[in-house]
Protein backbone atom coordinates (compact mmCIF):
# COMPACT_ATOMS: atom_id res chain seq x y z
CA UNK A 1 0.00 0.00 0.00
CA UNK A 2 1.13 3.81 -0.68
CA UNK A 3 0.48 5.78 1.62
CA UNK A 4 0.23 9.64 1.11
CA UNK A 5 -0.68 12.38 4.07
CA UNK A 6 -2.55 15.93 4.34
CA UNK A 7 -1.65 18.25 7.29
CA UNK A 8 -3.27 21.77 7.95
CA UNK A 9 -5.29 23.52 10.36
CA UNK A 10 -8.82 22.83 10.63
CA UNK A 11 -10.84 24.99 8.17
CA UNK A 12 -8.37 24.56 5.78
CA UNK A 13 -9.66 22.59 3.18
CA UNK A 14 -8.41 18.93 3.89
CA UNK A 15 -11.32 17.26 3.83
CA UNK A 16 -13.04 18.93 0.58
CA UNK A 17 -9.68 17.95 -0.79
CA UNK A 18 -9.70 14.66 -0.22
CA UNK A 19 -13.27 14.24 -1.48
CA UNK A 20 -12.42 14.97 -5.23
CA UNK A 21 -9.58 13.74 -4.78
CA UNK A 22 -11.03 10.27 -3.88
CA UNK A 23 -13.00 10.10 -7.19
CA UNK A 24 -9.99 11.44 -9.07
CA UNK A 25 -8.00 7.93 -7.60
CA UNK A 26 -10.78 5.70 -7.81
CA UNK A 27 -11.72 6.59 -11.85
CA UNK A 28 -8.22 5.47 -12.59
CA UNK A 29 -8.61 2.10 -11.44
CA UNK A 30 -6.97 2.70 -7.62
CA UNK A 31 -9.11 1.11 -4.81
CA UNK A 32 -8.31 3.96 -2.13
CA UNK A 33 -8.86 4.22 1.58
CA UNK A 34 -8.77 6.56 4.21
CA UNK A 35 -7.65 7.45 7.51
CA UNK A 36 -8.58 9.80 9.21
CA UNK A 37 -7.16 11.45 12.57
CA UNK A 38 -9.83 12.79 15.32
CA UNK A 39 -8.09 15.27 17.64
CA UNK A 40 -11.51 14.85 20.13
CA UNK A 41 -13.00 12.17 21.68
CA UNK A 42 -15.55 11.03 18.86
CA UNK A 43 -18.68 8.83 18.68
CA UNK A 44 -19.52 7.15 15.16
CA UNK A 45 -22.46 5.65 17.38
CA UNK A 46 -25.71 6.77 18.70
CA UNK A 47 -27.19 6.97 22.24
CA UNK A 48 -29.96 4.44 22.37
CA UNK A 49 -28.68 2.13 19.69
CA UNK A 50 -28.30 -1.41 20.84
CA UNK A 51 -24.26 -1.68 19.76
CA UNK A 52 -23.70 1.56 21.93
CA UNK A 53 -25.43 0.20 24.64
CA UNK A 54 -23.02 -2.87 24.26
CA UNK A 55 -20.24 -0.63 24.49
CA UNK A 56 -21.13 1.46 27.67
CA UNK A 57 -22.07 -1.97 29.20
CA UNK A 58 -18.10 -2.79 28.83
CA UNK A 59 -17.86 -4.67 25.70
CA UNK A 60 -13.94 -3.54 24.65
CA UNK A 61 -15.33 -4.16 20.76
CA UNK A 62 -18.79 -4.12 19.26
CA UNK A 63 -18.78 -5.17 15.41
CA UNK A 64 -22.23 -3.93 13.43
CA UNK A 65 -22.62 -4.98 10.39
CA UNK A 66 -25.60 -5.33 7.29
CA UNK A 67 -25.97 -5.94 3.86
CA UNK A 68 -24.20 -2.83 2.84
CA UNK A 69 -20.89 -2.12 4.99
CA UNK A 70 -19.76 -2.75 8.63
CA UNK A 71 -17.92 -0.60 11.48
CA UNK A 72 -15.63 -2.63 14.08
CA UNK A 73 -15.61 -0.10 17.37
CA UNK A 74 -13.04 -0.75 19.93
CA UNK A 75 -12.68 0.97 23.21
CA UNK A 76 -8.90 1.65 24.48
CA UNK A 77 -10.37 1.47 28.23
CA UNK A 78 -7.47 3.86 29.00
CA UNK A 79 -4.63 2.49 26.88
CA UNK A 80 -2.26 3.92 24.18
CA UNK A 81 -3.75 5.13 21.16
CA UNK A 82 -2.79 3.21 18.47
CA UNK A 83 -0.10 4.04 15.93
CA UNK A 84 -0.61 4.94 12.71
CA UNK A 85 1.18 1.68 11.52
CA UNK A 86 -1.31 -0.35 13.93
CA UNK A 87 -4.51 1.17 11.99
CA UNK A 88 -2.43 0.76 8.42
CA UNK A 89 -2.25 -2.92 9.71
CA UNK A 90 -5.64 -3.12 10.23
CA UNK A 91 -7.02 -1.93 6.67
CA UNK A 92 -8.08 -4.48 4.06
CA UNK A 93 -5.59 -4.52 0.94
CA UNK A 94 -5.55 -1.35 -1.15
CA UNK A 95 -3.84 0.35 -3.46
CA UNK A 96 -3.39 4.20 -1.79
CA UNK A 97 -4.22 5.32 1.51
CA UNK A 98 -4.77 8.80 2.51
CA UNK A 99 -4.30 10.05 5.73
CA UNK A 100 -6.32 12.86 7.25
CA UNK A 101 -3.95 14.07 10.15
CA UNK A 102 -1.30 12.59 12.23
CA UNK A 103 0.71 15.47 11.23
CA UNK A 104 3.87 13.95 13.35
CA UNK A 105 4.18 10.70 11.08
CA UNK A 106 6.91 10.22 8.89
CA UNK A 107 5.00 9.99 5.41
CA UNK A 108 4.86 12.25 2.38
CA UNK A 109 2.17 14.77 3.15
CA UNK A 110 0.63 17.86 1.31
CA UNK A 111 0.21 20.87 3.77
CA UNK A 112 -3.08 22.55 2.15
CA UNK A 113 -3.56 26.32 3.31
CA UNK A 114 -5.84 28.64 3.60
CA UNK A 115 -4.97 32.24 3.76
CA UNK A 116 -7.97 32.90 5.79
CA UNK A 117 -7.10 30.99 8.66
CA UNK A 118 -4.34 33.14 9.24
CA UNK A 119 -2.28 30.50 10.64
CA UNK A 120 1.08 29.62 10.17
CA UNK A 121 2.41 27.52 7.66
CA UNK A 122 3.97 23.79 8.44
CA UNK A 123 6.28 22.98 6.34
CA UNK A 124 9.24 25.22 7.67
CA UNK A 125 8.88 22.17 10.77
CA UNK A 126 7.61 19.46 8.76
CA UNK A 127 10.54 17.88 6.54
CA UNK A 128 7.98 14.97 5.34
CA UNK A 129 5.36 17.83 3.68
CA UNK A 130 6.78 17.54 -0.38
CA UNK A 131 3.93 20.57 -1.08
CA UNK A 132 1.15 22.78 -0.32
CA UNK A 133 -1.92 23.94 -2.03
CA UNK A 134 -3.45 26.63 -1.02
CA UNK A 135 -5.87 29.53 -1.77
CA UNK A 136 -3.00 32.42 -2.53
CA UNK A 137 0.28 32.10 -3.96
CA UNK A 138 2.94 31.27 -1.55
CA UNK A 139 6.43 32.01 -1.48
CA UNK A 140 8.55 28.38 -0.77
CA UNK A 141 10.68 26.23 -2.86
CA UNK A 142 8.49 23.31 -2.59
CA UNK A 143 5.70 22.73 -5.22
CA UNK A 144 2.75 24.91 -4.95
CA UNK A 145 -0.59 24.30 -6.25
CA UNK A 146 -3.88 25.88 -6.46
CA UNK A 147 -6.38 24.44 -3.81
CA UNK A 148 -8.82 23.53 -6.60
CA UNK A 149 -6.34 21.84 -9.13
CA UNK A 150 -7.67 18.78 -8.45
CA UNK A 151 -5.88 16.57 -11.38
CA UNK A 152 -2.63 18.15 -11.14
CA UNK A 153 -2.61 17.71 -7.46
CA UNK A 154 -3.17 14.09 -7.94
CA UNK A 155 -1.15 13.33 -10.68
CA UNK A 156 1.72 14.83 -8.04
CA UNK A 157 1.08 12.55 -5.38
CA UNK A 158 1.28 9.88 -7.38
CA UNK A 159 4.73 10.90 -9.23
CA UNK A 160 5.59 11.32 -5.92
CA UNK A 161 4.98 8.32 -4.53
CA UNK A 162 6.14 6.26 -7.54
CA UNK A 163 9.92 8.07 -6.69
CA UNK A 164 9.54 7.35 -3.46
CA UNK A 165 9.79 4.10 -4.08
CA UNK A 166 13.00 4.35 -5.64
Amino acid sequence: MKVFGFAGYSGSGKTTLLEQLIPYFTGLGLKVALVKHAHHDFDIDQPGKDSYRHRQAGASEVLITSGQRWALMHELHGAEEPSLQAHLARLSPCDLVLVEGFKREPIPKLEIHRAANAKPLLFPQDPYIVAVAADTPLETTLPCFDLNAVDVIGQFILKELDNDER
